[in-house]
């Protein structure tokens, strides 16, 4: 009787029992899909990151679906979950929309990513990851029961709210691409440097700094920014005044922003023209319309897109080398900035007649790395207060106090000609670490207006 007795409970007995295969296979796959799968990214919780919580719960259910195929299929799984996450990091850090940074992929053999310690470690860390997970892949990771099921969602769902938690203060620094129906403003627009009329009285030069942002609650780099233009030299020839303006993503849409006065990329502009844009509409006047870039112009395509904006003549590395700039490295290798100032003013100075010149700087690209012939490497003279607490900071700001001290050079020259100059930020330095990205608005970008005097 009491064998019969024990006989119905014998069953639920056996259900409540986890096999211990199944533990075996949980542990596996929580090591490859949540473990392994963020580690890298983890560890820029301590010093600041993009928001990952989509990309976290992408990646643990992908593992889920593939955690009873074939060994190739998980790998090539996991491989391509890889790829998915790198690329959403970095253009949540980089102010990109995700069809900007699959554009942008084909020019990465452009960089010299040897120049930046960062990125080799961060290289090499990735192909560690993706090796031990090679490895543990090998082991059993297919688990049945359903609660090994819930367990593995539930650690997903926990690792992608403590996520959540940790960017908590730093949303509004990352991903800033325009919305449909956004406000539109710009230096161009805020400055009101165009006249009315639309008809220039004199040459007109803007110049678009690489990574320049608006710093916050910072008196040094307030009083840093620019400074070259505090003199009474300047200020005779020029009225000087400056302001912000907001900016959305990066380069090539502050390129758009200022140059062709809406929110936008420059992908349709390969192939098609806009005939709204600044640089189109000067054409149109007869006024002589040149384009200066410190790097390469197969870069985005620049090559392609500026004469369909309106540029008639275009500078770019090689050409700029050839005029006499010595190159500078980086990750970014073009010609230095400090540079391409003389060969704006000389051309400035080939008419009589108003121009319309443009210039985008490349050296303050980050990461800014030590010597590369960027001359950065005492920058204890540009403030021993940055130097010390801000060091990445101070080398950009060097490069600025170059390209700024280089162009004040030019515009005090006796023969240099009625201009009227916009110095403006494309988009604010996208630092890896919260500590020096906070010292910028996450919104925001200088400019500087030198209205000429006459």
């Amino acid at each position: 009787m009491a064998d019969a007795a024990a006989l119905p409970n014998a069953p639920s007995s056996r259900r409540s029992t986890v096999e211990p295969g199944e533990w075996r296979a949980l542990k596996n796959w929580l090591l490859v899909w949540v473990v392994l799968a963020n580690a890298g990214f983890a560890l820029m919780y301590f010093v600041g990151s993009p928001p990952r919580f989509f990309e976290i719960m992408v990646f643990g259910a992908v593992g889920l679906v593939v955690r009873k195929r074939s060994y190739a299929v998980q790998l090539a799984a996991f491989l391509a979950m890889m790829a998915f996450s790198l690329l959403s990091f970095i253009a949540g850090l980089f102010n990109l929309g995700m069809a900007s940074l699959t554009h942008s992929i084909m020019f990465f053999a452009e960089l010299d990513v040897s120049q930046s310690i960062e990125y080799v470690a961060g290289s090499i860390l990735v192909a560690a990851l993706i090796l031990v997970a090679g490895l543990i892949m090998r082991r059993p990771t297919s688990f049945e029961d359903q609660r090994m099921t819930l367990l593995a969602a539930g650690a997903t769902l926990s690792l992608a709210l403590v996520d959540l938690y940790m960017g908590y203060g730093m949303r509004g620094h990352y991903n800033r691409v325009a919305a449909a129906g956004a406000p539109f403003e710009s230096a161009i627009e805020n400055s009101n440097i165009v006249p009315a009329s639309g008809a220039l009285e004199r040459n007109l030069l803007v110049v678009m700094v690489e990574s320049m942002g608006v710093p916050v609650g910072n008196e040094e780099m307030d009083a840093l920014l620019f400074r070259r233009f505090d003199n009474a030299g300047v200020k005779s020839r020029f009225e000087v005044s400056r302001g912000t303006t907001t900016y959305y993503s990066s380069t090539t849409s502050g390129e758009i922003r200022e140059l062709c006065g809406r929110w936008g990329e420059y992908h349709d502009l390969r192939e098609n023209a806009d005939r709204g844009c600044l640089p189109a509409k000067f054409a149109e006047q007869g006024v002589p319309t040149t384009a200066y870039h410190s790097f390469d112009g197969k870069f985005f395509d620049r090559n392609l897109w500026y004469p369909n904006i309106g540029f008639q003549h275009a500078h770019f590395r090689e050409a700029l080398a050839e005029g006499g700039a010595e190159r500078c490295g980086g990750v970014f290798p073009g010609v230095c900035d400090r540079d391409v100032p003389a060969q704006i003013a000389g051309r400035l100075k080939e008419t009589e007649e108003p121009q319309f010149v443009y210039w985008l700087s490349v050296n303050s690209h980050l990461p800014v790395p030590l010597e590369s012939n960027l001359d950065v490497e005492n920058c204890e003279r540009i403030s021993p207060v940055l130097a010390k607490d801000y060091p990445m900071i101070c080398r950009q700001f060097a490069i600025w106090d170059a390209m700024d001290a280089a162009l004040v050079k030019e515009i005090l020259a006796p023969d240099f000609p009625a201009t009227d100059i916009l110095i403006v930020g494309d988009h604010m330095p996208p630092y890896f670490d919260r500590h020096n990205r906070q010292q910028f608005a996450p919104d925001r970008v200088p400019w500087l207006l030198l209205k000429w005097r006459g």
